[in-house]
């Protein structure tokens, strides 16, 4: 039993004696900050504030996303004083290894792949949306066949552009970490400027009697859409998967974390803001809220700016949750727990090409194939128990007498932790039994993959 709960020492990753290949540092405060703009915005500014304001909350979706923010916010700080302490590829499941043990770790790694992988091809799946919206305004059309997922009575087969852009991402991201930011960094200046475009025309569209009824569906709407808004937010924990690729982790690691979501907050409320007051809440349940609030004053040339910007946006989102999941996936190969296949560096690159790869195909294919429309929870629920995990976790890593004192600490310790636990539990009990079957299933997978494969692998066995 107590094999199942071997921890990792942390002397081994901060002195680097797992006698392993380690990624190359190469990122300051402003890469991270804007790899996590580019990770946070996207799918969620152009389409969930028009479906949950709609369905869950109405205009007091501000009030969804304010909560939601101060959840992941508190979690945040949790994240950064992780990243600063262990500054290694991981994220959680690095996290969970060191203070909980093995199996712990797993499980939360095997929660993050499900995120990360699930959050790529549903944002592959919105990108393929919008990218037919623009080329419909260009009077250029993707045959319906290939348009889609696979739904033979719609007439569609497989979504190639979702198809397309998980594989063409992928090999932006085996040309090394320092190229993908770059044009990470290109994209996140359209995206915001578009953004900002919206708000500055949107503004002028406002009708405050469009936001009576405030609270149409109560408190009980505002915390529901809180629950579904968080995927929103999704993103900010993949940038701490960077932390072995940063310079000076004790300090740009809170920076970008917590900058980061920061900076997405206000485009958010501002952005639910702006829309609910431009049509009533009600006409706001379309795939395309944005663009669609935008034609509804007759501004369409602004509607397919936003349509270009949406399209760009989403591909940062893909590029950093793609990043996330390779680098937690090397991070499982390199200690034992998944093939040493997926923890090889190639030299040329400095990157773990063959798991890029890897995840990009398995991924590609269920963006193809599969309608995930309904997947939004799912992503979530694995987020949310990984807050949970890394959050009561400070409260061990600060018992730890092997940890420097240096870098950044969660404020009002050990009270922040504790709540951030509970807030993230609270939402988790907001998501749909539907939702915690499927997580059980996958779990349950997770469980077999480990007592078959990872635990008489793990690189800890040898000590």
């Amino acid at each position: 039993m107590n094999s199942l709960f071997r921890r990792k020492p942390i002397e081994d990753l901060m002195h680097n004696k797992s006698g392993s290949t380690h990624l190359k540092q190469t990122l300051g405060p402003l890469d991270l900050t804007l790899l996590g703009v580019g990770a946070i915005v996207g799918t969620g500014i152009f389409i969930l504030p028009g479906t949950v304001a709609a369905n869950n909350a109405g205009p007091a979706i501000i009030f969804s996303f304010v909560i939601a923010a101060i959840v992941c916010a508190i979690a945040a700080m949790c994240y950064s004083e992780f990243a600063s302490s262990v500054p290694v590829a991981g994220s959680a499941y690095t996290y969970g290894y060191v203070v909980f043990g093995e199996l712990i770790g797993w499980l939360l790694g095997w929660a993050l792949i499900l995120e990360y992988g699930l959050a790529v091809a549903s944002v592959a799946s919105g990108w393929s949306s919008y990218l037919n919206a623009l080329l419909s305004g260009f009077h250029i059309s993707i045959p319906e066949a290939v348009s889609g997922p696979f739904n033979p009575e719609a007439g569609t087969f497989i979504n190639l552009p979702a198809i397309i852009i998980v594989l063409v991402i992928a090999f932006l991201l085996t040309l090394g970490i320092k190229e993908s930011t770059r044009v990470n960094t290109i994209m996140v200046a359209i995206k915001v400027g578009v953004i900002l475009l919206f708000l500055v025309v949107g503004v002028f569209y406002v009708k405050p009697d469009n936001w009576q009824p405030f609270m149409p569906f109560g408190i009980s709407g505002v915390m529901n859409g809180a629950a579904l808004v968080f995927f929103a937010y999704l993103g900010f924990d993949a940038v701490s998967s960077a932390a072995e690729e940063v310079k000076n982790p004790q300090r740009t690691m809170p920076i970008g974390i917590i900058g980061s979501l920061l900076i997405c907050t206000v485009l958010y409320v501002a952005v639910s803001a702006v829309l609910t007051g431009m049509v009533p809440y009600t006409d706001l349940n379309v795939t395309d809220p944005v663009a669609y609030a935008l034609q509804v004053i007759n501004q369409d040339w602004v509607a397919g700016i936003v349509s270009l910007g949406a399209v760009v946006g989403m591909i940062t989102v893909i590029l950093v949750m793609s990043y996330g999941a390779t680098r937690l996936i090397f991070a499982m190969g390199r200690d034992g727990l998944l093939p040493k296949v997926l923890a090889e560096i190639n030299q040329k690159y400095q990157t773990p090409v063959k798991n890029t790869w890897i995840f990009a195909v398995i991924v590609a294919i269920i963006s193809g194939l599969v309608p995930l429309d309904r997947l939004a929870e799912l992503v979530n629920i694995g987020t949310l128990l990984a807050f949970m995990m890394v959050s009561i976790g400070i409260i061990f890593l600060r018992k730890n007498k092997a940890i420097q004192k240096s870098g950044f600490k969660v404020p009002f310790y050990p009270v922040l932790p504790i709540v951030s636990f509970l807030l993230c539990a609270f939402l988790i009990s907001r998501l749909s039994v539907h939702t915690w079957i499927l997580c059980g299933i996958w779990f349950v997978i997770g469980l077999i993959v480990y007592f078959t494969y990872g635990r008489n692998h793990s690189e800890l066995l040898k000590k």
